[in-house]
């Protein structure tokens, strides 16, 4: 507790405040988009709109996992559960996460489809393998974090001959997307919060690009005080025009590239192209599982047929996730859609922008 006290020291926060009001120039507007929903989370929790200068403006992007899921692939899992006798294992994000007939996977486990909440692959795989005579599909969604665990689940699967479980791949990778805003003419981004989660992973190597545009780039960790040293170092940035990766988060994230998973990653999936939620189709953003092990594809298992990606009707999360409009620009936030009963997936997931905004508010500076 004694070392979280450090990142939340009220003293602390204060002095950072004090410094980033004097940095921050006057008659200049500096936009930093954060890209990791749990960014999001902590900037709402911690009121951090509400107390920054108000030329400083905190961008939500499109840092969720389950949020950039496209409608259509959020239907296969109802598609599947409807046409086949397995059991679908989730993360517990993805239960209140609706179809588009409104559905949800926590109202058809009331209903007696088989879905099982899961906390690791790992506890997947020993439930498995005491349930030979089941058949399991695991719905995989997630960025370059938790890409390595469906790897270990599928190679390990394999080499241990545990052969009744299946994937539904719909990861997706963080370079395509950034440079996806980067060349958007509608965003005038001065610089990037960096999600710490994945940053783990990646390392530094991954906002390269975002710095040779002229932008600045902060990996910081998820308390207020790592945060506006992130945003005191975008403006260090931004005020001098030199650009580099910095990082406010070195307890966790060395900065280097995590080769090991990515040499999983790179065994089991291949690059392929993937539909993001009101984004639409971005080449090479997206997985798929290689040849090799191919018996663990669910899409040819169950010869499911991919969907076309519209979204539900009225639903404005897409441009909630590039940043374009604040989730109570959308006119079914708060009314039609809330927390209790969401309608998209940006109110759905814990690591939503919607679902921050409702429950926290999101008051700028």
């Amino acid at each position: 507790m004694n070392l979280m006290n450090r990142f939340r020291d009220k003293q602390t926060v204060t002095l950072l405040l004090k410094k980033i009001e004097e940095s921050a120039k006057p008659d200049k507007n500096y936009s930093i988009m954060e890209i990791c929903g749990t960014h999001t989370v902590a900037i709402s929790r911690w009121g951090l709109r509400g107390i920054l200068p108000k030329n400083i403006r905190l961008i939500s992007g499109p840092g969720c996992p389950v949020c950039v899921t496209s409608q259509g692939e959020i239907d296969l899992i109802f598609d599947l559960l409807d046409k086949e006798d397995v059991t679908v294992a989730v993360y517990g994000d993805l239960m209140r996460v609706p179809g588009t007939n409104g559905e949800n996977l926590l109202y058809l486990r009331g209903k007696g489809k088989k879905i099982l909440i899961i906390n690791s692959v790992v506890e997947l795989m020993k439930i498995a393998d005491e349930k030979p005579e089941e058949d399991f599909v695991f719905v995989s969604i997630g960025f370059e974090t938790t890409t390595p665990q469906t790897a270990f689940l599928i190679k390990e699967s394999a080499k241990k001959g545990i052969k009744n479980i299946s994937v539904l791949l719909f990861n997706k990778t963080m370079p395509e997307i950034l440079n996806l805003l980067l060349e958007d003419e509608n965003l005038a981004i001065n610089g990037f919060i960096a999600p710490g989660h994945v940053s783990t992973v990646t390392g530094d190597e991954l906002y390269y690009g975002i710095i040779r545009k002229n932008r600045a780039a902060v990996i910081t960790g998820f308390e207020p005080v790592e945060i506006l040293e992130g945003v005191m170092e975008i403006i260090k940035q931004v005020n001098t025009n030199i650009f580099y990766v910095g990082n406010c988060y070195k307890r966790v994230v060395s900065g280097r590239k995590n080769i090991k998973a990515y040499e999983l990653i790179n065994e089991v999936f291949e690059s392929s192209d993937a539909v993001w939620r009101g984004i639409g189709l971005i080449k090479n953003s997206g997985l798929k599982i290689r040849a090799e092990y191919e018996d663990f594809d669910a899409m040819l298992k169950y010869n499911l047929k991919p969907y076309s990606h519209n979204e539900r009707v009225g639903c404005k999360c897409g441009e909630v996730l590039k940043g374009y409009i604040k989730p109570m620009d959308c006119t079914l936030f708060g009314t039609y859609c809330t927390y209790e009963n969401p309608y998209g997936p940006c109110m759905v997931s814990s690591e939503g922008t919607c679902a921050a905004y409702y429950l926290y508010g999101g008051v700028d500076g």
